[in-house]
């Protein structure tokens, strides 16, 4: 328990700072201990709440929903009929595709430069790119790939940016909840852990958003994403 906090802490705190990395972070880290299903358990709780809080943050919320319909629809669908096994079937090949998903996500934010996708592509891509990530939450736990190195190349502002990985995260949560939740195994939502560890997480997110006055961002984001590389090469070859 003691380390579950220690890791949601920090998950909050990374979000607080950059507006993502807590089911990156927190699931990279907890699946060094525990069964991924165990570990997604866990996140529902303190990473719904935390994606409705920066869901809420700007006034743009029906104008950004009306325009990612479609690609939350296919988050949805990628998720609940992923085609690939799920995380409840404990596949030993979850563990090193989630280390290699880290790899991938960091090398493109850290060494790729900023992309920019015009609006008629946006059309056919967002649905692609939602259901990609559906899949991959399905099987990983994870739903950062590819929606936020799309949603960043879509030249949405700072706040808008924001509250759509909010709408993204919240939707990708609910669609993993409903995943464990339908496979009836044994590992099913752990209400009581997860409810706990919302405590951190929100305590860090506080922390983080003031930090993020203090620091540079820039170079903040550098090293997070190194540390994520540096995990998922330690997830993949162990």
């Amino acid at each position: 328990m003691a380390l579950i906090l220690v890791i949601f802490f920090l998950a909050g705190f990374v979000k607080g700072v950059i507006g993502l990395g807590l089911p990156t972070l927190s699931m990279g880290l907890l699946t060094t201990v525990m069964e991924p299903a165990v570990a997604a358990s866990i996140l529902i709780i303190p990473s719904f709440v935390t994606n409705i809080w920066q869901l809420m943050i700007g006034g743009k919320f029906l104008n950004l929903a009306r325009r990612f319909y479609l690609f939350i629809i296919a988050i949805f669908i990628g998720t609940v009929y992923s085609p690939l096994p799920k995380l409840s079937s404990a596949s030993e090949w979850v563990f090193p595709v989630l280390g290699l998903i880290l790899i991938i996500y960091g090398l493109v934010a850290m060494l790729l430069p900023k992309s920019s996708i015009s609006s008629k592509n946006e059309r056919w891509l967002s649905p692609l790119v939602g259901y990609i990530t559906g899949v991959i939450t399905a099987a990983t736990g994870v739903f950062v790939i590819p929606a936020v190195p799309y949603l960043q190349s879509l030249n949405l502002n700072k706040n808008e940016l924001i509250q759509t990985l909010g709408l993204a995260f919240t939707a990708s949560t609910i669609a993993l909840a409903i995943l464990l939740i339908r496979e009836n195994s044994s590992e099913t939502i752990d209400y009581y852990t997860s409810s706990i560890a919302l405590i951190p997480s929100i305590i860090g997110m506080y922390v983080g958003q003031y930090c993020r006055n203090l620091i540079s961002e820039k170079i903040f984001r550098r090293c997070f994403f190194f540390g994520l590389i540096v995990l998922g090469v330690y997830m993949l070859f162990k």
